[in-house]
C-alpha cells in the first residue's frame, strides 16, 4: 500500500512539473536578476554606440558591446504611454492612458479643431504588472526614481513594488539639484520627488537615484531582485554640474547636429550612472546572472528649455524626423540595449523591429513565469532575437497611437509593417507614407505614388484600432477657426 502511495505521489509531482506553471517553481538561485534603466526623454541617436557625435556615453555604449543593440526599437511618442505598455505587456491604446498622466487629468487643449481623447491618469490596479508578476515569484521588486502612472492610490507600491523610493505623479523634478522641490516651472503646484532625504547643497539627482539603485542591490541579499531605475534625466528641466557643461562647451563644433552642451552633461551623468550599476553588480559577483536592459521611454525633445536659459533645442535626433510627441520616427524610435549573459553575444545588432511592450513577455520568460491564459498581450517574447539576432518574429505591424496634441503634432496614429510606415491624422484625415529602408528620415510622402499599399495599411491601421477599443478625439463644437484673408 506504500508502495502504491509514493507511485501516486512520484506521479502527481511529474504532472505538476509538466504542467503550465512549473516553471515558477525554478529554485530562487537560478533566477536571474532584473535592472532594467530607463532613461527620460533620451533621443535615439544621443549615444555614442547611436551615432552621437558630442555626447559621451562609454559605459552604455561597453553594455552595448556585450550584449545585443536593437536598431528599430520603438516606444510611444511620449512618457506615461510608454510606461504603462512596458510593465504590463500591453499597448498604451489597449490600456487607454494615451497621454501623460498631468495632462489626462487635466483634459488637455480645449481651443483646438479636435477635443482631445480620454485618457487615464492612473494605471488601473485591473492591470498585472511586471513587478507584481515577479513579486509574486518571491522577487524583491524595487522602483528608483521616475513612475508617473498615476495618483497617490495608484503608486508603485500598489503595483507589485515592494520598494519605491522616488516615484511620484509628476513627470519631471523642479530641478535636479538638492532638494529636487519647488513650485511654478512646468504648472502651479507644488512638486517634489519623495524619500530622497538627508541629501547636501550640490547634490544632483542622478547621482543620488543612483546611490539609492546600489543601496537596493546591497539589501537585497541572496534574493533575486528586480530593479527598475528609472531616470529623470534627461528630462527638462535641462541642468548638468558645472564642469561637465565646461567640457562640452569647449568640445562644441558648428558641424555637429547636437549643440547643447548641458544636455549633453545631463547625459554624461547618466551613462556614470550606468557605470556605477555594473560596477556593483560585478563586484557584488551578479554580473553573471543578471539580465541588463538599457532603453529610452519616448524619442528626444527638440524643443528649447528656455526656464533654464538654454537658446538651442535639448537634443537634435537626425537622421531621424522631428522629436518627442511625434509619431514620426525622431519620436518614437528609441535606442534599446539587452545584456543576458550566457544568452546574447557579444556586439550583437539587430534590425527586426521591436517595441517595449515585448518586454515583459521577454523577461517572464527569462525568469520561468508562464503568461496568464485570461489576458491579451500585444507584446512578443524576444528570446529568439536574444539569441540569434538575425532572427524575425511573428508580426505583421507595430502600431502608434496618439490622440492628442503636442509641439511637434497634431492628433494622429501610425503603423508599420516590413520597411513601410503610413501615419494617419485627425484634422483633415491626411495620411502619409514613407518607406523607412529607403528614406529613414521621412522626407518622401509616398502615399500618392502608392495608393494601393495606402488604402491597405490604412484599413489595417483602423482595424487595429477597433480591436484594441482605441479612444479618439471628437469634434470641438466650440472651435472657432482663424479668419484668412486681407482684414
Amino acid at each position: 500500500m506504500k508502495r502504491i502511495h509514493f507511485y501516486l505521489l512520484v506521479g502527481v509531482l511529474i504532472t505538476n512539473a509538466l504542467s503550465p506553471g512549473a516553471n515558477e517553481l525554478l529554485a530562487a538561485e537560478d533566477r536571474p536578476n532584473i535592472v532594467f534603466i530607463l532613461a527620460d526623454d533620451m533621443g535615439w541617436s544621443d549615444l555614442g554606440c547611436y551615432g552621437a557625435d558630442l555626447c559621451e556615453t562609454p559605459n552604455i555604449d561597453s553594455l552595448a558591446a556585450g550584449g545585443v543593440k536593437f536598431t528599430d526599437a520603438y516606444a510611444m511618442p511620449v512618457c506615461t504611454p510608454t510606461r504603462a505598455a512596458l510593465l504590463t505587456g500591453r499597448h498604451a491604446a489597449r490600456v487607454q492612458m494615451t497621454v501623460w498622466s498631468e495632462n489626462a487629468l487635466m483634459g488637455g487643449p480645449q481651443n483646438r479643431k479636435l477635443l482631445p481623447a480620454d485618457s487615464l491618469h492612473s494605471l488601473p490596479h485591473s492591470e498585472t504588472t511586471l513587478a507584481k508578476h515577479l513579486q509574486k515569484a518571491g522577487y524583491l521588486t524595487a522602483l528608483v526614481g521616475k513612475w508617473h502612472l498615476g495618483d497617490a492610490d495608484h503608486y508603485p507600491e500598489t503595483h507589485g513594488f515592494d520598494v519605491n523610493i522616488g516615484g511620484a505623479r509628476w513627470g519631471a523634478p523642479q530641478t535636479f539639484w538638492y532638494p529636487y522641490r519647488g513650485e511654478g516651472r512646468f504648472a502651479p503646484g507644488y512638486r517634489y520627488v519623495p524619500h530622497l532625504e538627508f541629501g547636501k547643497p550640490g547634490e544632483y539627482l542622478t547621482d543620488r537615484l543612483t546611490d539609492e539603485a546600489l543601496a537596493v542591490i546591497d539589501k537585497a541579499g541572496d534574493k533575486p531582485f528586480f530593479l527598475y531605475l528609472s531616470h529623470h534625466a534627461p528630462h527638462t528641466p535641462i541642468e548638468a554640474k558645472a564642469e561637465d557643461v565646461k567640457y562640452f562647451e569647449s568640445k562644441l563644433r558648428p558641424e555637429m547636429k547636437h549643440q547643447n552642451a548641458v544636455y549633453a552633461g545631463m547625459l554624461k551623468s547618466l551613462d556614470e550612472s550606468v557605470g556605477r550599476v555594473l560596477a556593483k553588480l560585478n563586484d557584488r559577483g551578479l554580473d553573471k546572472n543578471t539580465i541588463v536592459i538599457f532603453a529610452s521611454d519616448n524619442g528626444g525633445f527638440i524643443g528649447i528649455d528656455k526656464k533654464a536659459g538654454q537658446t538651442v533645442p535639448a537634443t537634435n535626433n537626425a537622421p531621424l524626423r522631428s522629436g518627442k510627441g511625434s509619431c514620426y520616427e525622431g519620436g518614437i524610435r528609441v535606442p534599446m540595449i539587452v545584456h543576458w549573459p550566457g544568452v546574447t553575444s557579444r556586439g550583437a545588432v539587430c534590425r527586426e523591429p521591436v517595441t517595449v511592450v515585448d518586454l515583459l513577455p521577454t523577461l517572464l520568460d527569462a525568469t520561468g513565469i508562464e503568461l496568464p491564459d485570461d489576458v491579451t498581450f500585444d507584446g512578443l517574447k524576444l528570446t529568439p532575437l536574444l539569441k540569434d539576432p538575425s532572427a524575425k518574429l511573428d508580426r505583421k505591424a507595430l502600431h502608434f497611437h496618439y490622440p492628442h496634441y503636442y509641439s511637434t503634432t497634431t492628433p494622429v496614429s501610425a503603423i508599420r509593417s516590413g520597411d513601410w510606415k503610413l501615419l494617419e491624422y485627425y484634422e483633415d484625415n491626411r495620411v502619409e507614407l514613407f518607406n523607412l529602408k529607403e528614406d529613414l528620415g521621412e522626407t518622401k510622402d509616398l502615399a500618392n505614388q502608392h495608393p494601393q499599399r495606402t488604402a491597405q495599411l490604412r484599413k489595417q491601421l483602423q482595424r487595429w484600432r477597433d480591436e484594441v477599443g482605441a479612444q479618439e478625439p471628437r469634434p470641438n463644437p466650440e472651435f472657432k477657426p482663424r479668419k484668412s484673408g486681407n482684414r
